[in-house]
């Protein structure tokens, strides 16, 4: 508990002294939600890194191992598959925010196709997406309180810890903004390879070698209620590429993975992190296998496999390396979290409050309201956490990549054609939306749906193709029809801008 703790409160005070890091004016927006879009590779290496593999990824990856077995490692060719295609839909992205001073992805919706309802509908998209993103943090969050002794719900208990934890983690990103998780990111990564790179050595040496951790996985995968294998069967391996590749196209287009790619400083920073990033999608593999050496280990988990994890820690480690791992995963929750709430209330200061109820508001304005906004957004995750049945959570997360995916035709087709209509593409990510909701509803909020007789896959992947389908016939017939098309607002140089910096047009 004393290195836990201290370990925090080091965090805590690193969040603080942020502020000062890179100074910038953080009443202004584009400073406060973007850092002065000035990362750089090794700092938003940091920061992407600390996004995107989270500490859910780090609870809840080896918890899905450990209950499943080899689906649980979609999660490795997924993070993988994504890298070169970000290698070159990104830097586009990026040099068009960087020319017309672009703060969100529905900002680039709206300018492109002149259209605020392909705006709000990518805005909307992303705040849905984003919330039970958060409070997904929180569950890893909770799995190492209750781990550490804060049980139940009374003043020691998990809950209240869980309030604190994120008090503090309000106060600090209100007050430095997008550079308060950046600075804490690079502690975060350092802890957590540590952690695993420890574990690594450590448990196989204690269980006797990965070829015992193997044997007595598949047994006890083979034996449980729901038998699961160490291996993929042919029965799954649809589902499993399906599932990898919709989350693999998702990925980067989560409102914080697009705030952290906007906050760096030029085309060659993103090109160098799309090749380097891979290197968590080595640690990650790694992390699955956490999942094997707990079955090997004889966890028992008493219904909650997200506790195999810190459970395994606690039975393996020594009490001061288990505070130094709680920390670890504690503070790779805080990261994504805060980036999740910056992202969020930039989408609803730019998409919302200033297009419908304040056109006026300057970049001061819309400053002091993503800031509340943010506050709002952590409140609302631990409204989730607290007084929502975990499985509800769950549930809306499974929705939330699928409704991401949604947001592709308009964002990735915009930025090599403005051919797709405007209205067709709103109708497109509508029909998507519903398909997709449709579908995880009837599969019991899972993430896969079955087509006729047998053909299964990610039901994100089923509602993109039916989101094209529409699009793509919509466009055909307006087009032919010669409706309006909107005024495109971006220049064909703004896709171009290269790594020379380009001057910033008043918001």
């Amino acid at each position: 508990m004393t290195v836990f703790v201290v370990l925090f409160l080091a965090v805590t005070l690193l969040g603080f002294w942020a502020a000062r890091w890179n100074r910038g004016d953080l009443t202004v927006l584009s400073e406060w939600g973007l850092a002065g879009r000035r990362f750089g590779t090794i700092v938003s290496w940091f920061l992407l890194g600390g996004d995107l593999y989270t500490a859910y990824t780090f609870i809840a990856v080896p918890a899905l191992v450990f209950g499943s077995g080899a689906i649980g490692f979609f999660a490795v060719p997924y993070t993988i598959l994504i890298y070169p295609f970000a290698f070159v839909v990104l830097p586009r992205l990026w040099s068009v925010a960087r020319a017309r001073g672009y703060v969100t992805a529905a900002d680039f919706a709206k300018g492109r196709f002149d259209s605020r309802g392909l705006g709000l509908a990518v805005a909307v998209t992303g705040i849905l997406a984003t919330m039970p993103y958060i409070a997904l943090q929180l569950v890893g969050m909770q799995a190492v309180l209750q781990t550490l002794g804060f049980t139940g719900a009374g003043v020691f208990g998990h809950d209240t810890a869980l309030v604190l934890a994120f008090a503090v983690l309000a106060v600090y990103t209100y007050r430095s903004g997008l550079r308060a998780p950046a600075a804490v990111a690079i502690v975060k990564d350092a802890l957590i390879y540590i952690t695993v790179i420890v574990a690594l050595i450590v448990i196989p040496s204690s269980l006797g070698g990965f070829g015992h951790i193997f044997r007595t996985a598949e047994h006890a995968l083979a034996t449980a209620a729901t038998p699961g294998s160490i291996y993929l069967s042919p029965k799954i391996m649809g589902v499993y590429a399906t599932l990898a590749l919709g989350s693999a196209l998702a990925l980067f287009f989560y409102p914080h993975a697009i705030t952290g790619v906007f906050a760096t400083k030029s085309q060659r920073v993103i090109r160098r992190n799309m090749a380097i990033l891979p290197l968590y999608s080595l640690l990650l593999g790694f992390i699955a296998l956490l999942g094997y050496m707990a079955l090997a280990a004889g966890i028992h988990v008493h219904g909650n496999a997200n506790l195999a994890v810190p459970l395994l820690f606690e039975k393996m480690f020594p009490q001061w390396f288990v505070g130094f791992a709680f920390a670890a995963i504690l503070i790779g929750a805080l990261v994504p979290a805060a980036i999740m709430s910056i992202a969020a209330a930039n989408l609803f200061t730019r998409n919302i409050y200033r297009e419908y109820f304040a056109p006026a508001a300057d970049e001061r304005q819309q400053a002091a309201v993503a800031k509340l906004v943010s506050l709002v957004v952590k409140l609302g995750a631990l409204v989730f956490v607290v007084g929502i049945p975990l499985q509800f959570s769950l549930y809306l997360q499974t929705l939330g990549g699928i409704w991401i995916l949604q947001t592709l035709p308009t964002i990735v087709g915009g930025l090599y054609t403005r051919r797709l209509h405007r209205s067709a593409l709103l109708a497109g990510w509508l029909v998507g939306m519903v398909v997709g909701t449709y579908m995880a509803y009837t599969a019991g909020w899972k993430s896969t749906f079955v087509i006729g007789t047998g053909l299964a896959g990610y039901a994100g992947i089923w509602a993109l193709i039916a989101n094209l389908v529409v699009t793509g016939v919509l466009t055909i017939i307006l087009n032919a029809a010669q409706v309006s098309n909107g005024k495109d607002e971006t220049a064909p140089a703004d896709y171009r801008a290269g790594d020379d910096a380009v001057a910033l047009p008043s918001a």
